[in-house]
């Protein structure tokens, strides 16, 4: 498979360019040249096949022509040694628990799997290839979920470096000690300012020659293919499970959204057959995509900070991948790509008091915990879905994870899963960093 840039200024590259680069020379996001259809008899099959098998055809479908028949099966069931099962909240309203992997975040299988991908390329390069040029470091910007994940995926890789950049004091304190207590090959840098501006940061590193010259750099952020491709295997598994229960026709998935790495995967995801009839992306107070979906007009600004942390983006990154997916590749004008997205594709946001009381009516409801993400996308589907239609929603990180906040929310004491609780024991390590790029690059050509 052939990989071309969502800014048509870079060269063609294959898979292990795109994953070792993570961006494109022109600042691009790699987009895979033919996006494949699963044969029907895989459908047909589905709903009587585990998470694990689902998952490596799908993986197959992305990456079989670029890595090892066996190599892509180890890598797959390595990456998925837990289940994410479907629950029934109420009525036609079912959640899908991304947080059984191990940081309890939806994120854990993109990032393991880019993991074990990078390392296979750094295996099969040998000594004329990257594993010739010294440690691969992985720059990943995090508004929560992605630090914990990436680090705990890449931790104690050999070869890999991992530096996690997450804005200053807004990040709750549980999904800070996930990465910032590990030592070893992670090194946590605490940033003063914003999401963007971390993720800015990264996406300068990228294009600075000097950097560049100094050491090999990679994203883990869903800018990367090997991060975000992935999480298609969620949807796929959603499907699975509904059809199991007779419940796969007219289905609707929602996915709270804030860099857009999920929903991208999962339009992929219905680029190769996946018959979800449509999706919402449920935002927070961060509503740069919903106003898109209103007016036609892109409008990043500065992110606000909300209850929601994880999904405080005022750029989204993958904005990119969904305009080029539905433009085919810039045949279509701005108004007919608009027409195509918004064909398949609705939107809600929510302010933090209306995700509090979801929380709240949820609970009292049916007893099911959200967590502020979750909530949006359970509250989209209460205000979005039509008659006869079955709606899932990504509960994207376990709700012991924003412990605080649900506490507050619920006058409830969440239990902290052990795994959780060992990251909490964990002594604080990180280094001090300014928005100011000349900063951080200056800091990076001292390692």
């Amino acid at each position: 498979m052939k990989y071309y840039s969502t800014n048509g200024q870079a060269p063609i590259s294959d898979l292990e360019k795109a994953v070792v680069k993570g961006l494109a020379e022109d600042r691009g996001l790699y987009m895979p040249e033919q996006i494949y259809k699963l044969p029907q008899v895989f459908f047909d099959n589905i709903s009587d096949m585990k998470f694990q098998d689902i998952a490596y055809n799908v993986a197959s479908n992305f990456f079989g022509e670029d890595v090892d028949e066996d190599a892509l099966q180890d890598l797959v069931y390595d990456t998925l040694s837990f289940d994410c099962p479907v629950v029934k909240v109420k009525d036609n309203i079912y959640s899908l628990e991304l947080f059984h992997g191990p940081t309890l975040a939806f994120k854990d299988v993109g990032a393991r799997f880019m993991a074990r991908l990078l390392q296979y390329f750094i295996r099969m390069s040998g000594s004329e290839g990257i594993a010739a040029n010294g440690t691969v470091n992985v720059l990943v910007a995090t508004s929560g979920d992605t630090g914990s994940a990436v680090a705990n995926g890449f931790l104690g890789v050999d070869g890999i470096h991992v530096y996690v950049l997450y804005p200053k004091g807004k990040v709750s304190p549980i999904q800070e000690c996930q990465f910032t207590t590990l030592g070893k090959n992670i090194t946590a840098i605490e940033v003063d300012g914003v999401f963007d501006d971390c993720q800015a940061l990264v996406k300068s590193a990228f294009m600075d020659e000097e950097l560049n010259k100094h050491m090999k750099l990679t994203s883990a952020n869903s800018i990367n293919v090997a991060r975000f491709l992935p999480q298609a295997f969620y949807y796929f598994n959603a499907y699975a499970r509904m059809k199991a229960l007779g419940k796969a026709d007219n289905l609707v998935m929602c996915v709270p959204s804030g860099n857009f790495g999920n929903i991208c995967s999962a339009l992929f995801g219905h680029k190769m057959g996946l018959p979800i009839q449509r999706f919402i992306a449920a935002n927070n107070a961060n509503d740069i995509f919903y106003k898109y979906l209103q007016t036609g007009c892109y409008e990043p600004r500065p992110s606000v900070q909300t209850l929601a942390n994880a999904m405080d983006v005022g750029d989204p990154s993958n904005f990119a991948r969904i305009i080029n997916l539905y433009s085919k590749n810039g045949e279509l004008t701005p108004e007919e790509t608009h027409q195509s997205i918004t064909s398949l594709i609705s939107g809600a946001t929510y302010s933090d008091e209306q995700i509090r009381e979801t929380m709240r009516q949820c609970y009292e409801e049916t007893g099911y915990i959200l967590d502020p993400h979750g909530a949006c996308g359970y509250q989209a589907l209460v205000d979005g879905l039509k008659p006869g239609e079955i709606g899932v929603f990504c509960e994207t990180a376990h709700p012991a994870k924003f412990k605080e906040k649900v506490d507050d929310i619920l006058g409830i004491d969440v239990e902290i899963p052990e795994r959780l609780a060992a990251f909490m024991r964990g002594e604080k390590q990180s280094v001090p960093m300014t928005k100011d790029f000349a900063d951080f690059k200056a800091y990076l050509l001292q390692q």
